[in-house]
């Protein structure tokens, strides 16, 4: 399509994805364990809300999720299974710790398959929604890293589920704004900040329970891929990036630090906001590669899984073909909702099904999947989405 064709723009002004990295806490947990488990540390045997986080773990398609809290956790602070006690402090102090060495792990992963020192990067955008203190995690992380006292740190604190995307976007802009900079995005996320006791007065805490996971990601962007002295593969070229939110729908995700940590309320009704505004802004973001709504399964889709019902709303109303968001349920089968994580692995999902799908090819047309979508919500309601193009396969 002549649009597609016209947008091929040089890569030496885009920004790219030059590689990815992950890392994860040791505790794993399985799906069909985790009830029991569930119940047994927070020392509850309501009948009913055991039923009902049954019912919610079957529906939410998680197979296995890492986490934080353990057993050793909860036998040296008890008081975090104790409803109603002042624990922020201790939550903490957990979350703090465990965030940072998350997301050295992660960082050094993606460090590693970058293949350039760690002395070359100029940038760090940090992203987490587990962690309060002053300084912030990103100066522990490039303490952690050894990064240079010089680099240029950026924090997005609080952003939820679209914390990822969002700090794709900044990330971007700071690549392009700064030619020859490299750029270390991080994320990570803990859900011992929101643990606690499951009560009939907080229905979402047993959604949560079902849903999330914990873990890190990382990323390093820039522009002008470079073969020397080491040669620079790049995943993804990175476009138009905008962020929207929808007024008024500020109290959809409600979420507040309190003295027994962060309690969360999310609406019923966010499946079907997202389905009533995605159409809208994925528009704004196709036509900038030539693309329209007949073209929606042409195109590769990154889509942060917030939970099975969102990502059936997005295949409903933009009437995908099931496989377009094989990435997106296969990371929250595997990972749980890990918030601002979440998008590091279904980009890394999404390139092993193109490279799996490429050796099946005999011919693979250019314009076909080349371009796609990255896309998350979050409080606000925001979105924020990324048009992209495959450059690794």
């Amino acid at each position: 399509m002549e649009g597609a064709k016209t947008k091929t723009m040089s890569s030496g002004k885009a920004a790219n994805i030059l590689a990815l990295g992950k890392a994860f806490p040791h505790q794993l947990v399985m799906q069909e364990f985790l009830v029991d488990g569930y119940f047994r540390n927070t020392n509850c045997d309501d009948p009913d809300l055991k039923e009902k986080l049954t019912r919610l773990c079957k529906t939410t398609t998680v197979k296995t999720r890492y986490v934080v809290m353990s057993e050793e956790i909860l036998n040296k602070y008890p008081e975090l299974a104790v409803e109603g006690l002042p624990t922020v402090k201790q939550r903490l102090d957990i979350c703090n710790t465990a965030v940072t060495e998350m997301a050295i792990e992660a960082s050094k992963s993606c460090i590693e398959k970058w293949g350039r020192p760690v002395s070359d990067i100029t940038h760090l955008v940090y992203v987490s929604s587990s962690e309060v203190r002053l300084p912030g995690g990103d100066l522990y992380l490039s303490k952690g890293l050894g990064l240079k006292p010089e680099t240029n740190r950026v924090m997005l604190y609080f952003s939820g589920c679209s914390g990822g995307v969002a700090g794709l976007r900044v990330a971007k802009d700071i690549a392009e704004n700064n030619p020859g900079s490299r750029v270390l995005l991080a994320t990570s996320e803990t859900t011992i900040i929101g643990f606690r006791p499951p009560s009939p007065e907080r229905p979402y805490d047993l959604v949560g329970v079902a849903l999330f996971g914990d873990g890190a990601g990382a990323m390093i962007i820039g522009t002008g891929p470079v073969s020397s002295p080491v040669r620079e593969n790049p995943l993804f070229e990175l476009h138009t990036a905008i962020q929207h939110f929808l007024p008024d729908t500020e109290k959809i995700i409600d979420g507040r630090l309190t003295e027994e940590g962060i309690s969360f309320k999310l609406g019923r009704e966010l499946p079907q906001i997202i389905e009533d505004n995605i159409e809208g802004f994925c528009k704004k973001l196709m036509g900038d590669a030539g693309y329209n709504e007949e073209d929606y399964n042409k195109m590769f889709w990154a889509v942060h899984p917030g939970g099975p019902a969102i990502l059936n709303r997005v295949e409903k109303r933009l009437d995908l073909l099931p496989e377009k968001l094989n990435a997106s349920r296969r990371a929250l089968a595997d990972y749980g909702n890990a918030s601002s994580n979440t998008i590091v692995y279904v980009l890394e999902y999404l390139l092993e099904e193109k490279k799996k799908k490429k050796k099946e090819m005999k011919e693979r047309s250019k314009d076909e999947e080349e371009w796609g979508l990255v896309l998350a919500f979050g409080p606000g309601i925001t979105f924020e989405g990324i048009l992209a193009r495959i450059v690794a396969v």
